[in-house]
C-alpha cells in the first residue's frame, strides 16, 4: 500500500479527519506521552483556569494532522520532514475536530510537497493551523 506520488499529487488536493474528542482520549494521551499537566486531567484544577474546564493537548489534535497525511494525504510512505502549529482556540471534551490538509506547492526536483494543515472544530473555529513539508512515496 503506497500514497500517492509527487507525479500525482495537484495543487489544492485535500484530505480531512473528523473525531469528538473523549475523556479516554485525554487519558490515553496523557499515559503515551507523559503529559499529565492538571489543565487536561483535573477538573477541580482546571475549573480554576482561564478555560474553566479541562482541555485537550494541543498536540492531540496536532496527531489528526499526521493521521491524514500518513494515511490519506499523500498517505502511505509519506515522510513528515517539518510542520509548524499555531494553537488558537482550547479543544474540549466534546468537541468533533476536523483535521484538513491541503496542498500548497510541489517540489517535484526535492520530492517535497509543502501543505496548509489546519484543525477546526464543530462550530467552525480554528483550533490550530499550520504548514507541513512532507516527501512523498516514490513511485511504484
Amino acid at each position: 500500500m503506497s500514497g500517492k506520488s509527487i507525479g500525482e499529487l495537484r495543487l489544492r488536493d485535500k484530505a480531512e479527519f473528523a473525531k469528538t474528542i473523549s475523556e479516554t482520549d485525554i487519558y490515553l494521551y496523557a499515559g503515551v506521552t507523559g503529559d499529565f499537566n492538571p489543565a487536561h486531567i483535573n477538573e477541580a484544577y482546571a475549573k480554576e483556569t482561564f478555560f474553566k474546564t479541562r482541555i485537550a493537548h494541543g498536540m492531540l489534535s496536532a496527531g489528526f494532522i499526521s493521521m491524514v497525511i500518513g494515511t490519506k494525504l499523500p498517505g502511505p510512505g509519506t515522510i513528515y520532514l517539518d510542520q509548524s502549529l499555531k494553537f488558537l482556540a482550547p479543544v474540549r471534551i466534546g468537541d468533533t475536530i476536523t483535521a484538513r490538509v491541503e496542498v500548497r506547492e510541489i517540489m517535484t526536483e526535492k520530492n517535497k510537497v509543502r501543505l496548509g494543515t489546519e484543525c477546526i472544530n464543530q462550530d467552525g473555529i480554528t483550533v490550530l493551523e499550520g504548514e507541513a513539508i512532507v516527501s512523498p512515496p516514490k513511485p511504484a
